[in-house]
């Protein structure tokens, strides 16, 4: 079983990345999965709804990406896809 440290999932926010040909930017790290979230860098949006659900406004798109395998025992073959950049 793979154990990650918070501290190295911490260190990955504000990385940029290639995802499925977009280039985004981790913003997030969520613990409990492990996961990533990615901010699209592209202007690719969506709409986001209010409390209310009424659509007010676009966002930038994000992705969430889970680090490992359902098992644990290996990294996800979603986050073997990322593709690291140096901008």
């Amino acid at each position: 079983m793979i154990q990650l440290d918070t501290e190295q999932m911490r260190s990955m926010i504000g990385l940029h990345v290639k995802y499925h040909e977009v280039y985004c930017q981790v913003i997030e790290i969520i613990e409990d999965g492990p996961s990533i979230v990615l901010e699209d860098l592209e202007m690719h949006s969506s709409i986001q709804a209010d409390q209310h659900g009424e659509a007010h406004r676009k966002v930038p798109k994000t992705y969430t990406i889970t680090i490992l395998s359902q098992d644990r025992i290996e990294f996800s073959p979603a986050f073997l896809a990322l593709e690291p950049l140096d901008l």
